[in-house]
């Protein structure tokens, strides 16, 4: 039995943001300008699943999420599943730690986990966040202080980081 991801598409002053929802708990939140290649990348994201189109059942979270964009500052309470190897699951966690408005390097997050040598991993595992905003790996910047790489747009990232520092 394949598994089942409802989700929908709200629009932001960001962009797009798709929210997809396994069983009760949030495994996606994509940011993007295209409709389509957010349910596409969704798809890719997840190839064995079927995607559904769900406004109703996703409508409370979509409102959470979009509000978290639009107004960042505070953890949203969402339940999430953004699955991934154990390495990834240690970065994601230690990245929910970064309090909204300050930042932190990708050296303190490898030295965080107790893998300080990890930094390039630590990289890729950031890249691989399935869910913006939720697990904030936009708060995450490179050693010498430039914003380095953000898989929604560095446009995003920054923005994001503005927003937060003005809550």
């Amino acid at each position: 039995m394949s598994q089942r991801i409802r989700y929908i598409i709200c629009q932001s002053t960001l962009g797009y943001i798709l929210v997809g929802l396994s069983k009760s708990s949030v495994c996606a939140i994509f940011l993007g300008d295209d409709h389509d290649r957010l349910v596409q990348d969704l798809r890719i994201r997840y190839p064995e699943a079927t995607l559904t189109r769900d406004g109703k059942a996703a409508e409370k979270v979509g409102a959470m999420v979009r509000s978290g964009v639009e107004s960042p500052g505070s953890e949203l309470p969402l339940r999430l599943a953004p699955g991934g190897t154990p390495f990834q699951q240690r970065v994601w966690q230690a990245l929910r730690d970064v309090p909204a408005g300050s930042t932190a390097t990708y050296s303190d997050i490898a030295l965080r986990i107790g893998a300080p040598e990890a930094v390039r991993a630590v990289a890729h595992a950031c890249g691989a966040n399935p869910i913006a905003v939720a697990i904030p790996c936009h708060r995450i910047i490179r050693r010498n202080g430039t914003l380095g790489g953000y898989r929604w747009g560095t446009g995003r990232k920054r923005e994001l980081l503005r927003r937060e520092s003005l809550a």
